[in-house]
Parts: structure tokens; sequence; C-alpha cells
């Protein structure tokens, strides 16, 4: 059974603004709102060395900062050139207006 990770506060989710959560046990992560939903990527660019979440939202689509590349924030999805690569989603749960994703099972 895994537990939950809480990230951060509903409230520090503005929408068109997304946020970087660092936790030790994983990868950087990217916090958005889009429409009043929350989503959670990683937020390390899969085509340069970059954090997502210095870059430009415009709606579902966050546009990486250092080559202009995007992604679609529900999916994961590349959307524009250089970015071919997803980028991994989380499922996200809020509980007691906290930002929370499943802690991942530790592999063994």
């Amino acid at each position: 059974m895994s537990d939950k990770l809480r990230l951060c506060e509903v409230s520090d989710v503005k929408e068109g603004e997304p946020i970087q959560v660092l936790l030790k046990q994983m990868p950087a992560l990217a916090v958005y709102k889009v429409d009043e939903e929350i989503f959670v990527t990683d937020n390390l660019c899969t085509h340069g060395n970059a954090m997502l979440s210095d870059g430009y939202q415009e709606g579902d689509v966050i546009e990486c900062p250092f080559h202009g590349g995007s992604f679609e924030i529900k999916t994961g999805a590349a959307k524009a050139f250089p970015c071919q690569i997803p980028i991994k989603t989380y499922p996200v749960i809020i509980e007691d207006n906290w930002v929370c994703i499943e802690e991942p099972e530790q592999v063994s």
C-alpha cells in the first residue's frame, strides 16, 4: 500500500503560474492549475536541462524556457519541436485542501 505525498496547498496554485515542488524522494515536480483543475508533472524538460515551471503556461500547454518546445500539461505529450519525449504525469488527489500524489512503490 502506498502513501500520499503532500506537494502544496491548493490555494498556492494559480491559473497560468506553475510552481515547482522539491521532495527528497522524487524528481522535481511542477504543479499547474488549468481551468480550475490541478495537474502534476515532472518539472524537468525531456529535451534540455530546464525547469518547466520557469516556462510559459498558456491554457493546458507549458512551454520550455530554453528552446520553446512545449508539452500538454494534462497528458504530458510533447506538443512542439524540439520536444519529442513526453513528460511524466501524476494522478492528483486533493485531500484537506492539499495537492497530493501517491508515493511511488519502492523497487527492491
